[in-house]
């Protein structure tokens, strides 16, 4: 039998806000075999992608950062993409698919870099995501206001041979992103349209660009809360919605397979966070994955339990925006599941 949420849930939800714990919060959706156990908006100070937008009351038709939730988005897009045969697999080098930067394809140490590197942030590169992302230091923002983002990228000095070190990078997903780009002939936001967005329903969606023009694959994404909670539950259904394939279930599984430990609990698969977390009420611990973002943005997914998670959040840039969603994961969710 399928666990299902103790009814007491919305309440409990609203007690921690009240109490001060879950702070923060601009929308909360809890889905539970592909059907909504929870659905609340607050209002709150929020951003688009860094520039203020004051005062928002969110509600089910808002659109909102996904911040790093994007990078999970282009792992299943990239999966679409060579589910169709118009991107390498995930074992072809890397660098060779960046003919036009030849002259750093001299370096020799970068030759064992693969393509499944990049999705799973183990290429070994140089790469500082740890500064904040209002400092034009961080990785990420020189990135974004480089004259080249590849070359910049690419030009990286190795720090750990390929595979062994888990470094965050939004350069290796940029890389992921013009790959689709490169494959398909489209744009990251108009592949996502035409063979995901499009097919799960999703009519309405921002995808923000650099100062280049390039829609950004590490952090762009804007969405509705109900629209990342569809892209959840077809994740959790093995890549199907409404008995129509949109990604491949061999993709599927080998994105949420741990690939590399991160250092700090966690393990890291195709652009997703993997781990495990207790279920009072279930026997022992479930395997989770999940899609972590700046500012308190989570999609979380519990598949042998059914749950997905939408988590919308305005803490952005702090050091504790990790602290109210893993409350609500952990205090409100996963205690809240019954057998």
């Amino acid at each position: 039998m399928s666990p299902s949420f103790d009814p007491s849930l919305p309440r409990k939800l609203e007690a921690g806000i009240e109490s001060g714990l879950l702070r923060h919060l601009h929308a909360v959706l809890i889905g539970h075999n592909g059907e909504l156990a929870l659905e609340t908006y607050y209002t709150g100070q929020d951003e688009n992608w860094g520039d203020p937008l004051g005062d928002i009351t969110f509600e089910a038709q808002t659109l909102h950062d996904l911040r790093s939730v994007t990078k999970s988005v282009v792992s299943l897009l990239y999966g679409i993409a060579v589910d169709r045969g118009l991107v390498p697999p995930p074992e072809a080098p890397l660098f060779a698919q960046f003919p036009d930067y030849s002259d750093l394809q001299a370096d020799t140490t970068k030759a064992g870099i693969t393509i499944e590197h990049a999705l799973t942030m183990s290429m070994g590169l140089q790469w500082d995501e740890n500064r904040p992302y209002t400092d034009p230091l961080n990785s990420e923002i020189a990135m974004e206001n480089a004259p080249d983002r590849y070359r910049f990228i690419l030009e990286q000095p190795v720090v750990a041979e390929p595979g062994t070190r888990w470094i965050y990078s939004g350069g290796s997903v940029a890389l992921i992103g013009a790959l689709i780009a490169r494959g398909t002939g489209q744009s990251l936001p108009d592949f996502a349209r035409e063979t995901l967005f499009g097919p799960l329903g999703i009519k309405q969606f921002q995808w923000n660009s650099g100062p280049d023009g390039v829609a950004s694959a590490a952090s762009g994404l804007r969405l509705r809360p109900r629209d990342l909670l569809r892209i959840g539950n077809m994740v959790l259904k093995g890549g199907e919605y409404e008995g129509r394939r949109i990604v491949s279930r061999g993709w599927i599984e080998a994105s949420l397979k741990p690939a590399i430990e991160t250092g700090d609990g966690l393990r890291y698969g195709r652009l997703w966070f993997l781990g495990e977390a207790p279920t009072p009420a279930l026997s022992g611990e479930r395997n989770w994955a999940a899609g972590f973002g700046n500012g308190g943005q989570r999609l979380w997914l519990m598949p042998d339990a059914g749950v997905a998670v939408v988590i919308y959040s305005g803490h952005y840039n702090e050091w504790d925006a990790w602290v109210t969603p893993n409350r609500v994961w952990r205090e409100i969710v996963l205690a809240n599941l019954v057998a």
